[in-house]
């Protein structure tokens, strides 16, 4: 499977088994971001056989910021937007 910039992909292995991340880039490894833990500044590295690719492509203009990766991401964990959470 090809991984593109923008596609939505599922972790299939380690401790952050289940969650849901956006690729960000490619340096080997793939970089993938969350918006939250792992914001676009700062990407996570996984080897691509850990991650189980959906079908999603998101938009250039959703990988701008992190508080529009973490609204994109938030209909696949089936948690809540917390982005206009106020604190």
């Amino acid at each position: 499977m090809q991984f593109v910039k923008g596609m939505v992909v599922r972790s299939k292995n380690g401790h952050d088994k289940g969650s849901f991340y956006v690729v960000c880039g490619s340096e080997g490894r793939l970089l993938l971001s969350d918006g939250q833990a792992h914001p676009i500044s700062r990407p996570k590295r996984k080897n691509p056989i850990h991650l189980a690719p959906t079908k999603t492509v998101l938009a250039d203009e959703s990988l701008l910021s992190d508080s529009e990766i973490r609204k994109a991401l938030s209909r696949f964990s089936g948690r809540p937007d917390f982005s206009k959470e106020v604190m």
